[in-house]
């Protein structure tokens, strides 16, 4: 499986970006996929994560500001963030939990807030 992520670059706060991630390969049903990021010197976290069945799992702090989608026909996720800020910026990587297979992850995305 290979992830192609995009989207993501250099916003104002209270803006908004879109990041998506095609998935390619073979992929099962049962799927799950997300997004976590990573600041500098911090852990990588769960932004937000979609089944393919649509069962949604958001972080607190992006609650209500993100919003993750899929096209399954399209093995394509979407994370629409509104409202953005510096907090929010990190690196984004996206991801795929494949049954019986292991995560796959997506190069990573910038996002940088800015004041």
């Amino acid at each position: 499986v290979q992830l192609q992520a995009s989207g993501g670059g250099l916003v104002q706060a209270g803006g908004s970006l879109r990041l998506s991630c095609a998935a390619s390969g073979i992929i099962y049903g049962n799927n799950v996929m997300g997004w976590y990021r990573q600041a500098p010197g911090e852990q990588r976290e769960l932004v937000a994560s979609m089944s393919n069945g649509g069962t949604t799992t958001y972080a607190a702090s992006v609650k209500g500001r993100f919003t993750i989608s899929r096209d399954n026909a399209k093995n394509t996720a979407y994370l629409q963030m509104n409202s953005l800020k510096v907090e929010d910026t990190a690196v984004y990587y996206c991801y795929l939990n494949n049954p019986f297979m292991a995560r796959a992850w997506g190069q990573g995305t910038q996002v940088t807030v800015s004041s």
